[in-house]
This record gives structure tokens, sequence and C-alpha cells, in this order.
């Protein structure tokens, strides 16, 4: 791995990759392998985690398409030079910003969207001129491959290549001398990455997770919050990093949020959850009794089905939980919704606040008195108002967390600048020189010096 890192480093100093058609033509290779290749890694995401072709696509292939159309058609633009205006003090001069790629990127991705969480990071590195190594997660085994093979298309591996393995590689990796690492992934690793990081003064991108709260006060359209919230939170059987994790819901419309839940997760998913083949499935063993353990089964009011010999959970509700409850511990990252009442919204605020800041907000209301003292209030890495998941399916604006839910973003032109150095220069003339900044100092300069920089 060390010698692979030296080839990259060898390659990026050679300029190669600097020039804005080598970016792009790079881009328009991998977007036609990924084309070309669509079946395949449908099939893959289906043996990882029971993904249907259209939950694949729609989740992972298109939003990776996505990205690399936004780079292909945005890179003259954003990797252009930037003048910007010279203070008098330093007349007569031209200043500038220019945009530098940090040099060898390490990505390190996990398994619940493996595709498009190890593409669309490569994507913004290889748009800002970077080198890559890409390590996908070790529990993804068939993406995990299928990506090698893409990458190894697409790129040579001085430019781009891939990593397998598990904890050992990882670890090996994070010893290694990168300009820049991107990780997304759980809190407990995160937290390791950036200590190994910080050894070699590594610039991190953080993207990790939280207990995101989704608020459903008085004002808020039932059936269309209901099916919402099905949505976010079964997607992927809830291992999202930004699904719903739980639902604060107004105690006076409790009781009809809680039977229009119900009604979406049948029309939905059917009847019979576990029976139904686009219903995907826990990613492992380990996951799948992590995920069993935080059920009450004394408070479910819906679903709770499980089949251990193909790691399904169906889509299950729990009722009358309290922050005491094991489910409330812990991001679950799994198809369990915990239901929780409320009377008063300031107390919401202060709880969701009392808190590490989620990675995601959700609130349904057509207050919007409430939406802004909520969205305005509370801590939270981005959201939604009477919607989920979405606001991160959008190259427009930029995707990421806060405090503990992580630092730093991307996506889109934010995915540009994450892997992006932007040097400040002053190009200053030499056909004079105004002594006014030069000892010896008298009175006379003094004035001067306070009339330019007043």
């Amino acid at each position: 791995m060390m010698q692979l890192l030296e080839r990259q480093r060898a390659y990026f100093r050679t300029g190669a990759t600097l020039p804005i058609k080598f970016r792009i033509d790079a881009l328009k290779k991998l977007k036609k392998v990924i084309t070309d290749r669509t079946e395949d890694i449908c099939a893959a995401l289906r043996e990882d985690l029971g993904k249907s072709g259209t939950e694949s696509y729609m989740s992972e292939i298109g939003m990776t398409l996505s990205e690399i159309n936004f780079m292909i058609n945005r890179i003259p633009d954003l990797a252009r030079e930037k003048g910007v205006a010279t203070p008098m003090s330093q007349f007569k001069a031209r200043s500038y910003v220019k945009k530098s790629p940090y040099g060898c990127v390490l990505v390190m991705s996990p398994w619940n969207y493996p595709f498009m969480l190890t593409l669309d990071p490569v994507v913004d590195a290889v748009a800002a001129g970077n080198t890559v190594i890409a390590k996908p997660s070790a529990y993804s085994p068939a993406t995990s491959r299928l990506l090698s093979e893409i990458i190894a298309q697409a790129f040579i591996p001085e430019h781009v290549s891939t990593v397998l393995g598990g904890r050992g590689e990882n670890a090996r990796l994070l010893d290694m001398p990168f300009d820049k690492i991107f990780f997304t992934g759980s809190v407990a690793v995160g937290k390791e990455v950036m200590r190994k990081a910080a050894e070699r003064l590594i610039p991190v991108t953080l993207e990790l997770g939280g207990k995101s709260p989704c608020i459903v006060d008085k004002t808020a359209k039932i059936e269309v919050a209901a099916r919402r919230i099905v949505f976010g939170k079964y997607l992927n059987c809830g291992q999202t990093c930004v699904a719903p994790d739980y639902i604060l819901v107004h105690e006076s419309i409790k009781d009809k949020l809680l039977e229009a839940l119900k009604e979406q997760i049948v029309a939905q998913y059917g009847e019979f959850p576990l029976e139904n083949a686009d219903y995907g499935k826990i990613i492992s063993k380990k996951h799948y009794d992590r995920i069993i353990s935080l059920i009450d089964e004394n408070k479910v009011c819906f679903g709770g089905e499980t089949d251990e010999k193909n790691l399904r959970i169906s889509p299950t509700i729990m009722d009358k939980v309290t922050r005491a409850d094991a489910v409330m511990g812990e991001e679950i990252f799994g198809p369990v919704l915990p239901i929780m009442i409320y009377t008063d919204l300031d107390a919401v605020i202060d709880d969701i606040n009392s808190h590490p800041s989620p990675l995601a907000l959700y609130i349904f209301s057509e207050d919007k008195k409430a939406v802004e003292k909520v969205t305005t209030m509370c801590s939270f890495g981005g959201g939604c108002v009477n919607d989920t998941i979405i606001h991160l399916a959008t190259t427009e604006m930029g995707f990421g967390g806060v405090g503990a839910s992580g630092m730093g973003a991307y996506h889109g032109e934010e995915g540009f600048w994450c892997f992006t150095h932007k040097k400040s220069i002053v190009d200053k003339s030499t056909a004079f020189d105004m002594p006014v900044r030069y000892q010896p100092y008298t009175d006379k300069k003094f004035k001067m010096i306070k009339l330019f920089m007043h």
C-alpha cells in the first residue's frame, strides 16, 4: 500500500492531474463504465443489502451519475483563478485566489450505501485534481469487489486505485502520509481516524451520524407526513445515516399519526414485508443482533417480525418510548421507529440541543413560525421541512454534519472545495515601491498608514 501511495504521489507531482481536460475526460470515462455496468452494480447491491434495482439506481447509481455530471459541467468554472479586490495599502498589485488540489487523498467509505458513498467523494476529489486511494467497506464484499473493478477500468492506478480488506488494511492506511482523508462511518471509528490524522496534521472530512429527530406538530398534514416518514425511515431497511431515527409528535395527534404510519407501511411494503422481494436485509448478523437487542417487545405496536436466516426485520414501530429506553441510547440504523410525545415545542428544542448534534433533523408543520424556530434554534447537519432525507440528493447544496455528527461537507460545489486548497496570492508591481511601510518610521508615515488603513 505504501508503494501505491508513493506511485500516486510521484504521478501527482508530474502535474498530470491538473489540466481541466484531464479531469473531465477521467470523469467521462468513469461515467461510461458505470453506465455500462449498471446491471452488475444492481446485482452486487442486491447481494450485499437486498436492494431492488429501482432503489439501487435511485439512491446510489443515479446520485453518483448526478455528481459526475455536475463536475463535468462545472470544473472549468470552479477551478478558475478568482480575482479579488486589493486594498489601497498594497497598491499597486493584483490579488487572486488560486485553486489547488491537496494531492494524495484517502477515501474510506461505509457499507450502507457502498457504491454512492465511495464514488461520490472520489468524483469530487478527481474533479479537484487529486489522486485517490479508495477503501470500501469489508461488510459489503460484492459491491467492494465491483468497485475495485470499475475503478480499475476507469483510471490508471497511479491516479485512482482501490484497497480491499478489513481492519488491518484500514489501520495501515491511516498510518500513511496522505494529504487529505475523507471518512464516512461511525462516530467511534471517526474519532480514531481523526486521532491518526492529527499525528501527521492531515486535514479530515468526517461524515458520521447520530440520532436524527423527526418532529411532527399538531398542524402537520398527517397523511403526507406518514408517507414521507415511512419512505425515509425504512429505505435500505433503515440503514441510512440520515434516516429519521425517532419521532417527536404532539400528543394531540399521536394516535392519528400512528395509524397513518401503519397504513403507509402496508401500502409501501405490503401486509407481509418479509415476503417483499424489494425490501432489503440487514448487512450482517452482528448488526442484526444489535438491532434486535434494541427492540422492547412490550412497546412494539406494529411489525416486529424477524427472519434471522435471511437477516431481515420487518418495519417496526415502538410506542410510548422514553429517553430511558435502550432504543434511544444509540443510533438505531435499522427498521425500528420509536415514537415519543411532546406538548411544548420549546421543551423539544431544549431536549434535542441537550444531546449530541444529529446529522439530520426533520419537521412536519404548516406553522411557519414553528419551522423557523426549530431550524434556527436546533443544531443539526441538514434536514427537511415536510419531508425526509431528500436534502442530500442535490448537487446544489453541501451535505455534512456538525459537532458529533461530523465536520466538513461535500456534494456539488462543496465537494470540489472539500478537496481543494485555496491559495491567496498577491502579485505586486515592481514599477515603484511605496516607502511608507519601511523603517525608519516617522510621524508622516504613521499618518499615511492611518489614512490608507482606516
